[in-house]
């Protein structure tokens, strides 16, 4: 009986494995890639976005035993950080794009010089937005936030202040890592994101928990944690990575023609991120109006909103690596597949992750040890990004990823700003304001502008103009 009860398992393991991966060569196999080369990019990124959601996660809890004031506080400037960091990723982007192209198209001599090209733009960029904002830290945060309590604006001109010495090392870094994703190097990437996160963390319970230094504590935390991934990626770069062949005398060198490619990419991207950021920092202010317990319920709304779209921010990076170098073989049929088969991945991701985490939502709430009149407002926003991440949140977010990837940068930059600004900003004030609905009408003109958005994406990716850009 045993033997053919081990039989039975056997055989049921052995028609999954073929089905399985009957499935997996349909959907994800091309003439220029395969499932499973595809797969060593994806599982890397998605488990350095499952780590990086889940620190964030535990650091917002942490946060939050120094009381609602400092958990307000960190979400008005974590919101300027977005902001700007998303300036440096933008640019970054623009490299990875750069670099996948010239990857797929087997120059690697211009893969190096892309790189180095792209790594030096940021770092230049990164500086000079830290020393403006320093300069302007008080007035930026009183122009938009002035109508916080002062303990919430005291604790957020120190954390601003911390934020904007740190903003140079996490440009770097993820100029880095942008590269690498370029050339596929994501296990890389995993690498120098644990050693980044991990060290924050680690810090975060020292200066936090131990010696109960609050926002202070965050903010140096923040600052040595991106000093320490900054010279670490810098040294994997010089030392250890063949494929890129990065030289730091390279940083000075400036290569005109690479610099207008990646900017090219980069540019509208930089502009878009600046406009979407900067509506929802307006979003921000009039999240304040509602008052400490409206910011908190947002924060911690967020923060939970984030571990939804573990999934589909992983393969939103991802998309970018293969895209790119499927466009830069000039295979737009491989490029097609990948795209709808990427897309359908995720919306599969959002249903489990969904099911998973609103089963623990007691659970996670609780990390963050809210007031317990404020749980069903948090309950009620999760619900409803629940509902609707499923079937809007892919079409928005990896959609346009992919399109920019084939060159497609001032489209979505173009569309992304006008669904923001006439949907989440126009519909969100007058829902949350002036009709009443506080901070569900808020969310609900965001959840409405996912929906817009990812139809003006789709049609555009029904059609043939998104690959016809020429960048290499």
């Amino acid at each position: 009986m045993k033997k053919r009860s081990d039989d039975e398992v056997h055989g049921l393991s052995t028609r999954i494995h073929e089905r399985s991966t009957a499935l997996l060569t349909k959907y994800f196999n091309g003439s220029s890639m395969d499932y499973k080369q595809i797969f060593a990019i994806i599982i890397p990124i998605f488990v350095d976005s499952a780590f990086i959601v889940l620190m964030a996660i535990m650091n917002t809890a942490m946060v939050s035993s120094s009381g609602v004031a400092a958990v307000s506080a960190v979400s008005m400037v974590d919101s300027i950080n977005m902001f700007i960091i998303n300036l440096f990723v933008a640019v970054a982007t623009g490299g990875t794009v750069i670099v996948a192209q010239y990857k797929g198209s087997g120059n690697e001599e211009m893969v190096s010089k892309a790189a180095s090209q792209a790594i030096s733009t940021v770092t230049a960029l990164s500086v000079l937005i830290s020393a403006l904002v320093i300069v302007f830290h008080a007035s930026a945060l009183e122009l938009l936030f002035g109508n916080a309590d002062a303990d919430v604006l005291h604790n957020a001109k120190i954390f601003l202040i911390g934020s904007c010495i740190s903003y140079p090392f996490i440009a770097i870094y993820q100029a880095v890592t942008g590269a690498l994703r370029g050339v596929a190097e994501t296990k890389a990437c995993l690498v120098l994101s644990l050693i980044l996160n991990v060290s924050y963390f680690l810090l975060n319970i020292v200066l936090i928990k131990w010696f109960d230094l609050g926002v202070v504590g965050l903010s140096i935390s923040l600052i040595l944690a991106r000093v320490l991934g900054m010279i670490v990626s810098i040294l994997y770069l010089v030392r250890y990575n063949q494929t890129l062949r990065f030289k730091l005398k390279h940083l000075l060198q400036v290569h005109v023609a690479l610099f207008k490619k990646i900017m090219y990419i980069g540019l509208p991207f930089a502009a878009e991120q600046m406009f979407f950021n900067g509506g929802k920092l307006l979003t921000q202010t009039f999240i304040v109006q509602l008052g400490t317990m409206a910011i908190t319920v947002n924060a911690i709304g967020n923060s939970l909103a984030m571990l939804f779209q573990i999934g589909g921010m992983a393969l939103g990076a991802a998309i970018v690596t293969v895209v790119g170098q499927s466009i830069g073989r000039k295979n737009v049929e491989d490029a097609r597949k990948f795209i709808s088969s990427f897309l359908g991945l995720s919306n599969v991701f959002f249903v489990l992750i969904t099911i998973l985490l609103l089963a623990l939502f007691p659970l996670l709430v609780g990390l963050y040890a809210p007031p317990k009149t404020i749980v069903p407002d948090i309950f009620a926003l999760i619900l409803l990004i629940s509902i609707t991440q499923p079937l809007l949140w892919s079409l928005s977010f990896i959609l346009p990823s992919a399109l920019r990837a084939a060159g497609d940068s001032k489209f979505t930059s173009i569309a992304s700003l006008l669904t923001m600004w006439l949907f989440r900003i126009i519909l969100g004030y007058v829902l949350g304001i002036t009709l009443g609905f506080g901070l569900m009408g808020v969310w609900v003109a965001m959840v409405a502008e996912w929906g817009v958005r990812g139809l003006v994406f789709y049609w555009r990716f029904k059609g043939d103009k998104w690959y016809k850009h020429k960048l290499i």
